[in-house]
């Protein structure tokens, strides 16, 4: 499907990494997300998070254009994140792809599964 005529890319992610200090740092993550949201003019509305007993996190940043969410398991020393921009204004493809880039870096991880979906 040509990007420009879709509603917006979603890209789902489940990662590895053996940074397992980052599976257990929710605020860093946050943090993390806001600057480079920043970088991308992506506004962020709403931010959800819940820290379990292991300390591993599940967090939902709701933006303007979407959303993006990360679930860790650092007993499997594992994540998965996902995020979707919609086109509503313009194509943000771009910003998407490079969302999802940043996120692997970030948690230096070896990416297990990857998808892309044009909604």
């Amino acid at each position: 499907m040509n990007p420009l005529s879709s509603k917006g890319l979603h890209i789902l992610l489940t990662l590895e990494t053996e940074s397992e200090d980052l599976l257990l740092d929710s605020k860093g993550f946050l943090e993390f997300t806001e600057e480079i949201l920043k970088t991308k003019e992506v506004e962020i509305v709403g931010v959800t998070n819940h820290i379990f007993e292991n300390e591993s996190f599940t967090s939902a940043v709701i933006l303007k254009e979407s959303h993006l969410c990360i679930h860790t398991w650092p007993e499997f020393k594992q994540l998965t994140f996902d995020v979707f921009l919609c086109n509503y204004s313009q194509d943000n493809t771009t910003k998407v792809e490079q969302i999802a880039d940043e996120v692997v870096q970030y948690f230096k991880a070896n990416t297990i599964q990857k998808h892309k979906i044009y909604r």
